[in-house]
């Protein structure tokens, strides 16, 4: 049997650009073909985030999610600097303005502790010396996380694997995917069908449907939340000099609103989280019936919907009301006003959800004959992208009986 290649990657975004990279770095001569259907690379989750290198402090010790992110963030400091590309390390606070929080802020103290992140308690003043308009009754200083461009990161990403010899194709929507024992075969919204003997699915809002595709039941379904932010008109920009974020609450999925000045000086502040009626719904006027009637009916969104009301009802509240959003910003920034916000562009997170409504709170990989699945890779992907890729290609390649990495 003849082979278009011996690697096909579905999904043009960080996650498998890198993955891409790290194949022919692992395996020079490999011959790896990546398929996007978008006319460029990382037009969704990759090219609509905050920029932020995480440090891994908010995640559980032995999870991927810590040591891709701790591991990571040093990596892509140092690709960034090698590759010319924006970056800065600014450190960041995380601020408790209640008492309650206070247990919470320590613990993370501990976690990031335990994880060997540089880390820093502060006080009231110390608070005003870093961040003056920024109120708080204590905070942490975490010096390893910084801000970039994860555009121009996959755009560079891209260009080295297509240097490597690999060979990107924009517009190339996956429709059908056929698997025999010794190959895979995958047909384009164009017709094209190529051949290769081994599959990765980078494909981010659509890995549970790429999988499905393949054959394979992935026990999941990605539940797209849309998350809305707004920027602080420039001349309100001096309010916020680096990256100042709330003490996450456990019992919640998602951080809650935050304080980003990007690599670009203008500073977001967001995002709420709600759900999307579509997996690129970047608006509520985006709706695709069909993909809405299948979040509908799995068993899952409803009894996340039950679990979390409370705090869904709160989000919806910010999407629909500059003021209430205005409200969550003035805890830690209380000079702001309705007035000094701008709508920015959102994003849409692409969350694994369990059938019991269970959040997938990792890295999620699967492997079938011949195929490698990324299932879940939110926050802190791009930060992790590199180790992530590394982890994708020492599997790929071990499907292939090739060189382990």
């Amino acid at each position: 049997m003849s082979y278009d290649c011996d690697i096909l990657v579905i999904g043009g975004g960080i996650v498998g650009l890198s993955s891409a990279y790290a194949i022919t770095r692992a395996a020079p001569g490999t011959r790896v073909v990546v398929l996007e259907k978008e006319p460029g690379p990382a037009l969704h989750q990759t090219g609509r985030n905050s920029g932020v290198i995480h440090s891994g402090i908010y995640y559980r010790p032995g999870s991927f999610k810590a040591r891709f992110a701790v591991r990571g963030a040093a990596e892509m400091v140092r690709f960034c600097a090698e590759q010319g590309l924006p970056y800065e390390v600014t450190g960041k606070l995380i601020v408790a303005t209640e008492r309650e929080e206070l247990p919470r802020l320590h613990a993370l103290v501990q976690r990031g502790r335990e994880h060997g992140i540089p880390v820093r308690e502060l006080g009231p003043a110390q608070i005003a010396e870093r961040e003056p308009a920024v109120r708080g009754l204590a905070a942490i200083h975490v010096g390893s996380t910084g801000v970039c461009d994860y555009g121009a990161v996959a755009r560079r990403l891209a260009r080295l694997a297509e240097e490597a010899g690999a060979s990107i194709r924009y517009g190339a929507e996956v429709r059908a995917i056929g698997r025999r024992s010794s190959s895979v075969a995958v047909r384009t919204a164009d017709g094209a069908v190529l051949r290769a003997r081994a599959l990765v699915n980078c494909a981010g809002l659509h890995s549970d449907r790429v999988a499905r595709l393949a054959g394979d039941e992935p026990g999941m379904r990605i539940v797209p939340f849309r998350g809305e932010y707004y920027a602080l008109a420039p001349s309100r920009a001096g309010l916020v000099r680096g990256l100042v974020y709330p003490v996450p609450d456990p019992a919640f999925p998602f951080l809650g609103v935050h304080l980003t000045r990007g690599i670009d000086g203008h500073v977001h502040i967001g995002p709420n989280a709600v759900p999307a009626l579509a997996r690129e719904g970047y608006d509520w006027r985006t709706l695709r019936p069909a993909e809405l009637a299948g979040t509908l009916a799995f068993p899952g969104s409803w009894r996340i919907a039950r679990r979390h009301w409370r705090y869904g009802a709160g989000e919806l509240r910010r999407s629909l009301s500059k003021r209430a959003f205005t409200e969550a910003v003035r805890r830690m920034l209380p000079e702001v006003s309705p007035a000094d916000l701008v709508p920015a562009p959102a994003g849409v997170r692409a969350q694994a959800v369990l059938p019991d409504g269970g959040l997938v709170d990792d890295f999620l990989f699967a492997e079938a004959p011949r195929t490698v699945h990324v299932l879940n890779a939110p926050s802190p992907a791009a930060t992790a992208s590199l180790p992530i890729g590394r982890e994708v290609a020492r599997r790929a390649l071990a499907a292939l009986g090739m060189v382990r990495v």
